[in-house]
């Protein structure tokens, strides 16, 4: 019986196609069992063991992942297919969990851009209900939808494709050897890119925040941006912008593929692969939480940088510092932004590798780097 097709929410090129040689591999291996089993007679002497892992089927520069929805079928691991749904599970990663926060991201701006008015958490959440009602605390949605949702695309597509350019360039032993370096240069290559994506639209979101009449949301705040800042008034805090984002994501990237491997080493008893899909995506959201307050720490500086420089027309980095003070691009809005960001990462991750196994892709981390496991099954060959 034929497989049911895929859902029409997964675009079809997402699986690859049964035509490929390593997929008629698998198909071939499959099918030469089906027949064997089919025609071995009840007084047929028992197949020969062999301790020959199927593991030596692998390549060696690319993995077959089963789709759990089409068996016999899968996306190679570095195709194009394999890209796609990485830049895919991004978008929906990044641009729903931003969008889900915009009432704290929202508190958080006017705390820091006025922290006279608003004094607190409890309080900015108060002031916003009494001077613009409930509906006023998803101002600025559509702006933090559409770019994070690019900035997602960018950030998780390009850092996988980093992370395998870079370990290629490194070889299976340095790759192994120095993993965080990888992961690192990976995330800020990848960042580089997803910052440019993001940074009009996290212009004109600042804006409409924190400036109550300047617009309803982005159809009419962007030209209104356009019209008093120029277009080079978008990438006014680009720079800042990089300085949050890119040790940001450093940090959440590095120390999450860390912490989510010390978990399968020290507090899960099995290995990865014997482990439910449930548990795995578990682990992907706890990693990613406590990656997530690392985060906010390390970037939370260039946060104030980027509400300041994107709310007040014509200021620069040395105004913010001299109206802020020094401690205070430290500790104005922390408390908020630890709670806000340490939930957001750990329900990006949980997401974006609640995709990947939906399509049949394994979840992120916990093993050593591909490179370096396709190298030791080949010397094992060899």
């Amino acid at each position: 019986m034929e497989s049911p097709k895929h859902s029409s929410l997964i675009p079809s090129f997402l699986y690859s196609s049964s035509s490929s040689p390593r997929s008629l591999l698998l198909d071939q291996y499959s099918n030469s069992n089906a027949a064997f089993a089919s025609e071995k007679s009840p007084s047929s002497p028992p197949p020969p063991t062999t301790t020959t892992p199927t593991t030596t089927m692998v390549s060696r520069k690319n993995f077959m992942i089963a789709s759990p929805t089409e068996p016999g079928k899968g996306i190679e691991m570095y195709s194009p297919a394999f890209y796609a749904a990485c830049t895919f599970g991004g978008i929906l990663s990044c641009g729903l969990t931003h969008m889900t926060v915009t009432p704290l991201d929202l508190v958080k701006c006017n705390m820091q851009i006025d922290p006279a008015k608003y004094k607190s958490i409890s309080s900015g959440f108060g002031i916003l209900l009494k001077e613009q009602g409930v509906k006023g605390f998803f101002r600025g949605w559509v702006p933090t939808l559409l770019g994070y949702s690019a900035q997602g695309a960018c950030k998780f597509g390009f850092y996988e494709f980093f992370k395998k350019y870079y370990s290629d360039l490194a070889g299976p032993e340095y790759t192994a050897k120095y993993k965080t370096l990888i992961y690192l240069a990976g995330s800020a290559s990848a960042e580089v890119i997803a910052d440019i994506a993001l940074c009009p639209f996290e212009a004109v979101k600042v804006r409409v925040q924190t400036q109550p009449g300047f617009a309803r949301g982005m159809a009419d705040g962007f030209p209104k941006f356009v019209k008093s800042e120029g277009y080079g008034g978008l990438y006014k805090g680009l720079g800042p912008l990089w300085g949050r984002q890119i040790p940001y994501t450093m940090m959440k990237f590095a120390s999450f593929e860390t912490i989510v491997e010390m978990i399968y080493k020290y507090a899960i008893p099995n290995p990865k692969h014997e482990c439910s899909k449930g548990l795995q995506l578990g682990v992907s959201f706890a990693g990613g939480y406590v990656a997530g307050v690392f985060c906010a720490i390390v970037s939370h500086p260039a946060d104030n940088l980027v509400s300041f420089l994107n709310n007040a027309k014509g200021a620069t980095v040395g105004d913010a510092v001299k109206k802020i003070g020094l401690l205070g691009l430290f500790t104005r809005g922390l408390p908020l932004r630890i709670v806000m960001i340490g939930t957001l990462t750990g329900a990006q991750w949980g997401l974006y590798d609640a995709f990947k196994v939906f399509v049949g892709l394994p979840t992120t981390g916990g093993v050593a780097p591909a490179p370096a496991i396709v190298a030791a099954e080949t010397k094992t060959q060899e």
